[in-house]
């Protein structure tokens, strides 16, 4: 019988292949009709037409339980994947879910008219809005368990942080002084996605379909969710932020949401500044004006 292998810490799950995981998958499932999808941070498999698999190693085993709980709380409210089973094994946690209709939005996007993208980005932000509504007692339990405790953790490893993704010095000797001068005020604390873009959002004919991915989700303020509007839904045009916007219902402060970003869990502004326009200034203002302000718009 096959199994799973050890992975218990980063390098050792970056060795590892989805196809090198298949025996133990198709051990674990009790069928054969798997096949690996290429994309995601974690290992997934279509299960047949109608199911997808989730699997999360030793390493990251609590997101198996972050991802479960959200996932039943929001169904009924949001179009999100619904549980079929849940268990461990070997090791390793995974979800049985169904699969979402359509194809992602990223996929879909280039085929789109001007009329259907903006369409969407608006539906978008009403989804983001329900998401950001619900109260469920299930979502209590993500972390972190304090807000302002998590920032604050964030803001004394900023420096060392985007000095190891490589950022140039010119973006990182502004970083202290502009997070000082940001005020963070004491927000409402809602469950938020943390990974909110094209790719994880599915569409069918031109109509949303499904939300997924919430292994990172967590709770927090509302704006930290737009760090990742801003650098992969309107990717610096200012004219779909604010059909996002008109959806979502409420204004959001550009610098705080750069502050955001550059204190977020996985921010990479070396990446980010391949893939999106330059401000006119080399300056994290007219950074923050150019990705979540008014901004200037960018070939999509």
């Amino acid at each position: 019988m096959a199994t799973f292998p050890s992975a218990t810490t980063e390098a050792e799950f970056r060795t590892l292949t989805r196809a090198a995981l298949l025996p133990a998958v198709t051990t674990l499932l009790g069928r054969s009709d798997v096949v690996p999808f290429a994309e995601g941070s974690l290992p997934v498999y279509a299960v047949g037409d109608d199911l997808v698999l989730k699997l999360y190693p030793p390493v990251y085993l609590a997101e198996s339980t972050t991802e479960r709980t959200v996932l039943e709380a929001l169904r009924g409210t949001l179009p999100t994947p619904a549980v079929k089973d849940a268990g461990e094994r070997d090791g390793w946690g995974w979800l049985l879910m169904e699969r979402l209709p359509g194809r992602t939005l990223a996929e879909a996007w280039p085929a789109l008219s001007t009329e259907d993208r903006q369409r969407l980005v608006r539906e978008l932000g009403e989804l983001l809005a329900t998401l950001h509504a619900v109260d469920d007692s299930r979502l209590a339990a993500l972390a972190p368990a304090d807000w302002a405790e998590f920032v604050a953790a964030q803001r004394e490893k900023v420096v060392e942080h985007h000095r190891k993704t490589g950022l140039d010095e010119t973006w990182i000797e502004q970083v202290p002084a502009f997070l000082d001068a940001v005020d963070f005020g004491t927000p409402s604390v809602v469950p938020l996605h943390t990974e909110f873009m094209r790719e994880h959002v599915m569409v069918t004919e031109g109509r949303i379909t499904g939300l997924f991915d919430f292994e990172p989700a967590m709770r927090g303020a509302a704006e930290y969710d737009f760090v990742a509007v801003g650098l992969f839904v309107s990717k610096g045009d200012g004219d779909l932020l604010r059909h996002f916007l008109d959806g979502y219902g409420q204004p959001i402060d550009p610098r705080r949401c750069l502050a955001y970003a550059l204190l977020h869990v996985y921010s990479n502004f070396t990446w980010y500044f391949e893939e999106l326009p330059a401000p006119p200034e080399p300056t994290l203002d007219a950074l923050a004006a150019a990705w979540w302000g008014s901004g200037q718009r960018a070939t999509q």
